[in-house]
């Protein structure tokens, strides 16, 4: 069964400048909350028990928004008619009661966050969401826990693209298995449109199995001298594991960048 989920957040959120210079990404609302709250949620739907944070030491705000008890009691003590206050200090003391932090420092690539998880990781398989991709309306990572379990395997999230976009996603080789569902044979990262296997792109939803902590630990650097997930799971593929493409039936929302932080708002506030 997957019960733990990764989410890394330890990226330095340059392309939301300034914003970012004095507020982390993810504490950025969207529509009155928190962009990572509605990939807490996503995760909370989807029955997943455990998730854990990969924070740094610059990001410590993060942890404080669930940590800041004091603060929240002495607001309450005063406005004891305020519903809303109480509300919102009872839902942020569920997450606490879910959430584990872990700490990337320097930035090495999302692979090298993931790998800093190893410890807390305790079942076969487990759940990673990126947060500056927002899926709305399904809840993705249920859809993929239940294919996970149909076809026990790897499950990657994916959705077409643009033949002139291939350039900006990971891009699959594939097989197809059903109109929403492939067998993955290779991930190609950001081809040129004349060698992109296809226009299937590579969505920040997985569930990964365990083994792959060996192939990140084994897995030299990479573009820019970081360790990417990608490397790995192109790795346990060519070594036969099963991986398993699925492409959503929810709506893709970029939150991180400008301009999509600005549509996600829109977007979610028309719901």
């Amino acid at each position: 069964m997957v019960k733990q989920a990764i989410i890394p957040l330890a990226g330095m959120g340059t392309r939301l400048l300034p914003l970012t210079s004095v507020i982390p990404k993810e504490l950025l609302p969207i529509n009155g909350k928190p962009s990572f709250e509605y990939i807490l949620d996503e995760c909370i739907d989807a029955g997943i028990k455990e998730i854990i944070f990969i924070i740094s030491n610059k990001k410590k705000v993060i942890k404080k928004y669930f940590y800041n008890d004091n603060f929240f009691k002495k607001i309450i003590k005063k406005k004891t008619k305020d519903r809303r206050i109480k509300l919102e200090y009872s839902k942020i003391k569920k997450y606490k009661k879910m959430i584990k932090f872990v700490y990337q420092n320097v930035p090495r690539g999302t692979g090298d966050a993931v790998l800093k998880c190893k410890k807390l990781i305790r079942s076969n398989f487990f759940l990673i969401l990126l947060p500056d991709d927002l899926i709305i309306k399904k809840n993705c990572s249920r859809t993929m826990i239940k294919l996970h379990k149909r076809y026990k395997s790897s499950i990657i999230a994916s959705k077409r693209v643009k033949k002139n976009n291939v350039s900006r996603w990971g891009i699959f080789d594939l097989k197809k298995i059903n109109k929403n569902n492939f067998h993955i044979k290779d991930v190609i990262e950001k081809p040129s449109v004349k060698l992109a296997p296809s226009t299937y792109a590579l969505i920040g939803r997985y569930i990964l199995p365990s083994k792959i902590f060996k192939e990140l630990k084994d897995q030299k650097p990479g573009r820019n001298g970081e360790i990417h997930i990608t490397d790995a799971i192109r790795s346990l593929i060519h070594k036969k594991h099963k991986f398993i493409g699925h492409i959503f039936a929810g709506k893709y929302l970029d939150c991180g960048s400008m301009k999509g932080y600005i549509n996600s708002s829109s977007e979610i506030s028309r719901l």
